[in-house]
């Protein structure tokens, strides 16, 4: 699944290339998690401002209303002045005067959403509770502190539920409480504010890492431009069940938190 690297990576990889365009066509392919919300020839003529992100939602402004869309668990974007035709699997394009913006989702749990202004209640309802986010100064080292003792919780489904800090997916959460030295399994509100703190930074510093290095491809993930990402090559943890760990040698774990998978070393994160 696309994570907050991978939309970040996505976002820097079309947004100056497509910014100042005018929409010539939309085509729709089959249906999405939800509606467009409006019928595709309103779209044509409206000009793009501008392609920012909140948490996993990329934001097209246009310069009469905004596109949210989501890319789900197997989406891609891909932005290109020529792209083949649409097979089964590619379900929107955006045509536009400098290039295509095509949305390929095999398994369609995607979307793209309509929308007059953030403030529409379609868009409050997506993005209203999406905690702040990790890459911005609205991340403040106190307010996660704070937020965390609210929860009993494990950390790592704190972490991955996004009311204490959006878009901290499954495999940077094992990297980030590598990282910070805590145990997945903690509950959240148990951690002293020198560990909270710490794990702020880890988290910000990992994700950043991700975004360096392109996101992870640990599938089919690719950038808007067809770039495949690096950051799963220098895992510390994930996916290295059973395998010394990096800094002590201890075999990596793997257990089970709300049907994801959690990787952990015993030794370097401590309960």
């Amino acid at each position: 699944m696309p994570e907050l690297p991978e939309v970040e990576v996505t976002r820097r990889s079309f947004a100056s290339a497509i910014e100042g365009a005018t929409v010539q066509a939309v085509r729709m392919g089959k249906p999405l998690r939800w509606p467009l919300g409006c019928a595709p020839e309103v779209l044509v003529g409206r000009r793009v401002l501008s392609v920012g992100r909140r948490g996993k939602y990329l934001l097209i402004g246009l310069d009469q209303g905004v596109l949210l869309v989501h890319l789900g668990m197997s989406g891609s974007l891909r932005f290109a002045l020529a792209l083949p035709a649409a097979l089964g699997h590619d379900h929107f394009d955006l045509v536009t005067s400098l290039g295509t913006l095509r949305l390929h989702d095999p398994r369609r749990f995607g979307a793209v959403v309509y929308v007059d202004s953030l403030d529409d209640s379609q868009a409050r309802r997506l993005l209203g509770r999406l905690g702040p986010e990790p890459l911005s100064d609205a991340f403040d080292v106190a307010q996660f502190q704070a937020q965390l003792k609210r929860h009993q919780s494990a950390i790592k489904s704190v972490l991955l539920a996004g009311e204490a800090v959006v878009g901290v997916g499954n495999i940077y959460a094992c990297e980030a409480l590598f990282l910070a030295g805590i145990r997945p399994t903690v509950r959240a509100a148990r951690l002293s504010r020198a560990r909270a703190a710490h794990l702020h930074a880890a988290i910000v510093k990992v994700l950043g890492q991700a975004v360096a290095l392109g996101g992870s491809t640990l599938r089919d993930f690719s950038s808007a431009s067809g770039q495949a990402g690096h950051f799963q090559l220098q895992t510390m943890v994930y996916g290295r069940a059973g395998l010394p760990c990096r800094v002590c040698a201890s075999p990596v774990r793997q257990i089970r938190q709300g049907q994801r998978s959690t990787f952990y070393c015993a030794s370097c994160q401590k309960p």
